[in-house]
């Protein structure tokens, strides 16, 4: 045994581990005891610091975090399936945009309700600012998440596939074989098969399935652009709601819509100036059996005028068969009946006539409800309530409608006399009569014996007389221009594809290697739950490899440590 050291300090400072590895962090002490180096330094003491605060994000930091989150994979989902959520209510409730008349019915079937509604926009679902903000988000979103995983699948598809594995039967899928294959046919029966290959001494390395990723990146690139569609129609597009009767015109100016709701970058001058006159509307029903009632079809025969200058033309506008001018498209979205009243007042004058659009109150009878104002009559202001039935039955003391067409058409009419409110400047309602400040004009009964076509009903009192001179049908419109239909329409279809690529190829690689006469082929997938497929794919390739048909093979689970059935041991 060797004598310590005199100064009892070890040549070295550090010491030996467990591993017998040097470890160069103390010294022995004369005593031989181990001590670090900061024991072995000299302390200076000084006086105590305070502890140093944690430094908080700031500004920047929050930014960053912000975006991070609102990029990332999960808030996207999120907001899309809030997006998808709040499209909901835009169909279980009706919608000005589209039929103001449904609106206005709900209104005044549940006012209390409906006023609650209103003040969640669920009457404007697609303008109100809850679902602008969801569809900006999600515009960001997605914008932030894709862009910058589209510049890395470019860099992903532009490098070359990895080199051959120095073991391949330790792949998930192997086999070794003898033959006389070399690499330059190894490569030429991969690239038959459509894989990206790359040679080196001794091995052949394939890839495929980048289209994969692509079609991922295609579909949310498409919901992209479909956001943006949808936002170049909100700005650049309009539409418009107007209710047009049998005989009357109409012509795309503002003034003529019932309801006109721009987009932001739209102008008088932006509308096309075509016009039409309604010459017929028909309706056909089932006249008989179990589906009595029930509509086949509606057609209304249109007079039209693609400008000022044109010829007019006849157009048959039906149900998803729009009329087209230039872009902009006419829908029929309903119909109803205008039955024709003749109001003579107390001094002998004609005060009204002229057609009145009722709004049905049964869908399956067509029992519809009317109002009529005659503010100039003499000497006193004359009001209606009217209701229309089309095909007309006795039921006990009563009248009713048992057929949506008009075969036996008869109004109930409820008159009275007073001040309509005309001169208090309050808006009111064509569909609506405020009665309390009217006064009946005789007896009121539930179920007045309703005026045939061309009968006359005198009014109490020497107020006049009311005539029913005739049926007229109503249609109602929706005229729209949507630049961004059609984009709209091809990036939909481009997120299909995107998907179906997504959901149906595979990506996956395939190795040779050859030495002497020794042919080696592994492979792999990197797509979860491809296995079964391409374990047809790869003995097809060996096969090919080897010269001979597919051998019978067992699929492997992958990360198998174990050679393939037929390995060498010397290859293991």
């Amino acid at each position: 045994m060797s004598a310590p050291h005199e100064t009892g300090t070890s040549d070295k400072t550090g010491t030996f581990d467990e591993t017998g590895t040097f470890d160069e962090t103390g010294t022995f002490d004369e005593t031989g005891t181990s001590r670090s180096a900061e024991d072995a330094t000299p302390t200076i003491e000084s006086a105590p610091r305070e502890p140093e605060r944690p430094v908080g994000l700031g500004l920047g930091g929050w930014l960053r975090w912000a975006w991070r989150t609102l990029t990332s994979m999960r808030t996207a989902l999120i907001l899309l399936f809030l997006f998808a959520l709040g499209s909901v209510p835009g169909s279980l409730y009706p919608q000005r945009a589209v039929d103001p008349a449904r609106v206005a019915q709900y209104f005044q079937n549940s006012p209390a309700e409906a006023k609650w509604l209103d003040r969640f926009w669920l009457f404007d679902v697609f303008t109100s600012p809850w679902f602008a903000a969801v569809y900006l988000l999600l515009f960001i979103s997605l914008a932030g998440c894709v862009l910058p995983r589209a510049l890395l699948h470019v860099k992903e598809i532009r490098r070359r596939p990895p080199a051959a594995p120095r073991n391949l039967l330790r792949l998930p899928y192997g086999e070794a074989f003898e033959g006389d294959l070399t690499v330059e046919a190894a490569a030429a029966t991969l690239r038959r098969k459509r894989f990206r290959v790359v040679t080196g001494p001794g091995w052949v390395a394939g890839e495929k399935g980048y289209l994969r990723e692509t079609g991922n990146l295609l579909f949310h690139v498409a919901l992209l652009a479909l956001l943006l569609a949808v936002g170049a129609g909100g700005l650049y597009g309009y539409r418009g709601n107007v209710l047009v009767v049998e005989g009357d015109g109409f012509a795309n100016a503002v003034a003529a819509y019932d309801r006109f709701m721009p987009g932001q970058r739209v102008t008088a001058e932006s509308l096309e100036p075509f016009s039409f006159t309604l010459k017929d509307f028909s309706a056909s029903y089932v006249a008989a059996g179990p589906k009595q009632g029930q509509p086949l079809d509606y057609l209304a025969r249109l007079s039209v005028r693609d400008s000022p200058a044109s010829a007019p033309h006849d157009v048959d506008l039906k149900v998803n068969d729009p009329l087209d001018v230039n872009g902009t498209l006419t829908y029929l979205i309903g119909h109803g009946y205008a039955p024709t009243f003749k109001v003579t007042d107390g001094k002998g004058q004609v005060a009204f006539d002229g057609p009145v659009p009722c709004l049905a109150d049964d869908q399956a009878t067509y029992t519809s409800e009317c109002v009529i104002k005659v503010p100039d009559a003499q000497p006193t202001q004359l009001g209606f309530l009217a209701r229309f039935l089309p095909t007309t039955v006795p039921n006990g003391d009563a009248w009713v409608s048992i057929f949506p067409g008009a075969v036996n058409p008869t109004v109930q009419v409820f008159p009275f006399g007073g001040d309509l409110g005309f001169k208090s400047g309050r808006p009111q309602s064509v569909y609506q009569l405020d009665t309390t400040k009217l006064k009946p004009l005789g007896t009121m009964s539930a179920q007045p014996k309703p005026l045939k076509v061309g009968e006359t009903r005198e009014l109490a009192g020497g107020a006049g007389k009311i005539q029913f001179t005739g049926v007229r049908e109503w249609i109602s419109l929706q005229v729209t221009r949507d630049p961004g239909r059609l984009p709209a329409l091809l990036a939909a279809a481009a997120a299909v594809i995107g998907l179906v690529l997504s959901l149906t190829i595979r990506r996956r690689r395939v190795w040779v290697r050859v030495k002497d006469r020794q042919i080696t082929v592994g492979g792999l997938t990197r797509t979860e739950g491809g296995g079964a497929a391409f374990s047809e794919e790869f003995a097809e390739i060996a096969a090919a490899l080897r010269g001979g048909p597919p051998a019978p093979s067992e699929d492997r689970p992958a990360g198998d440590e174990h050679a393939a059935p037929g390995a060498r041991p010397d290859e293991e």
